[in-house]
């Protein structure tokens, strides 16, 4: 790309409709239905980028808004360390959908309200319930992408998120169990079938229950063992451990914002023991990977979706690109990971879906567990922290289950775990099959500034890891 070049891109969201409802103990706690449209213009003059945005999209406006991104562009020319150097990427002119079997928005608010109601009815109906939380979302994005380069593509894409959580408030204690799982539930691209598919309802009671039962269960105890992880807080721990370390524009120092840079730094690719042999990674944004939030068509630059190996039998072989940084790794393509929030903001790296291989061979969860002799089951997050560069980290859960001789013998409450990620991931020594296997969303990813909110998605199957530091988290709760 020469400098005295430049190459326009703009993306509208055309009727991105969005819709969030909320309850707390019985009451609306939040209910929004709104709509957006606008356009993003993105320009590449004399070598460096320039990005304007627009909600009037007259002839006029547009024109104005293109002018501006070139003179940002040509400004930041002035400061530029080096040219911009664009991979090379054939353009199409394609149609994508997100398959939606059910619209979520012909299900009027007031049908949605009264299921979050019987929900929140069902959780409070089991004493010592002191506070009942219910979320549903949906959303609708429509984009056009249009690029001086030739592409034209238009995708529309549906999400539905619905969750919920019963806290029991004793003493000095708060205790709190989520379903399906903590962070607003599940989310996927689908549409209102997902609502259908949780049995909402059916596991309200059993959630409460588990709520009142933790304050009489027994402390986490503390020291090294080995633990076994439900799949969706394995997810969260891809997400912080593996998801966010391989944006290459971290690594590259490009991005650095919102949580840090990275401790993968270039001369590890495809050098660094990430994990053990059973550990297989992936970062996937094809249909075929399944319904997660990170699922699309084409990225925001045009380039198909793609499956990048992250981690192959514990090596790590590759990171999450675009196709100003494919050359850094010696890349002749882009991996496919560009994406804007929305059309007011400038396209960064995101997680498409990060997710791990489930194992070979037919294993269920309580298979592993009765192959455990001693050890901590633990479900659901309930905290996390890692460094800025997501090395050093530690979660906890809000629920866990001792495993003895095989078997779960008794409830425990404030489980926690910490660690170091390669060493984390290097002590993984059984993981569950395809059965067992879930594709978890992400739908609040931060990073960016201004901050981008985002959604990605993280499959998984539970899985065990020896010698691992459990109970310092809550230490003297």
């Amino acid at each position: 790309m020469g400098s005295k070049h430049f190459q326009p891109t703009w993306r509208v969201l055309c009727s991105d409709r969005s819709r969030a409802l909320a309850t707390k103990n019985g009451k609306i706690s939040h209910a929004s239905d709104g709509e957006s449209l606008g356009i993003g213009i993105r320009v590449l003059a004399d070598g460096a980028w320039g990005f304007a945005a627009s909600d009037d999209l007259s002839r006029a406006a547009v024109e104005g808004t293109a002018a501006r991104a070139v003179a940002i562009a040509k400004a930041s020319a002035r400061v530029k360390q080096q040219d911009v150097r664009l991979a090379p990427e054939k353009p199409v002119t394609a149609e994508w959908t997100t398959p939606c079997q059910i619209e979520p928005f012909t299900i009027s608010v007031a049908q949605n309200i009264d299921l979050l109601f019987k929900i929140d009815s069902e959780l409070r109906s089991v004493a010592g319930v002191t506070m009942a939380e219910t979320n549903m979302n949906f959303r609708r994005e429509e984009q056009w992408l249009v690029s001086s380069e030739g592409a034209n593509i238009h995708q529309t894409k549906y999400s539905t998120g619905v969750g919920y959580a019963a806290h029991a408030f004793a003493g000095s204690e708060i205790q709190k169990r989520s379903y399906p799982t903590s962070y607003g539930g599940q989310w996927q691209n689908k549409g209102y079938e997902l609502i259908h598919e949780l049995k909402l309802v059916e596991n309200a009671r059993r959630i409460g229950e588990e709520a009142v039962a933790l304050h009489k269960a027994d402390q986490c105890p503390e020291g090294t063992f080995t633990i076994v992880l439900d799949d969706a807080q394995l997810g969260l721990q891809i997400h912080e451990s593996i998801g966010h370390p391989i944006e290459l524009d971290r690594v590259l120092g490009m991005e650095a914002n919102f949580a840090g840079t990275s401790f993968l730094t270039l001369e590890k690719l495809r050098k660094l023991r990430y994990g053990s042999d059973l550990v297989n990674v992936v970062a996937d944004a094809r249909q075929e990977h399944g319904p997660g939030l990170g699922t699309f068509g084409f990225d925001d630059e045009g380039v198909p979706a793609q499956c990048t190996p992250i981690i192959t039998n514990g090596l790590f072989t590759g990171y999450l690109s675009s196709r100003e940084t494919a050359h850094a790794i010696g890349a002749d393509r882009s991996g496919g990971t560009l994406r804007a929030e929305g059309w007011n903001r400038l396209p960064i790296i995101r997680m498409t879906n990060v997710s791990i291989l489930p194992g070979e061979e037919p294993l269920t969860l309580e298979q592993l567990i009765a192959d455990t002799d001693q050890g901590v089951f633990m479900q659901t997050n309930r905290s996390w922290s890692i460094d800025d560069k997501r090395y050093n980290f530690q979660f906890g859960c809000e629920i866990g289950w001792e495993i003895k001789n095989g078997k779960r013998v008794r409830m425990l409450k404030n489980p926690s775990y910490s660690g170091i990620t390669t060493e984390f991931w290097n002590s993984l020594d059984a993981i569950c099959s395809r059965d067992e296997w879930t594709l978890w969303g992400t739908p609040n990813c931060g990073k960016g500034q201004p901050q981008q909110v985002m959604g990605t998605g993280h499959g998984a199957a539970p899985a065990r890891f020896r010698d691992i530091r459990v109970g310092s988290a809550y230490k003297g709760n």
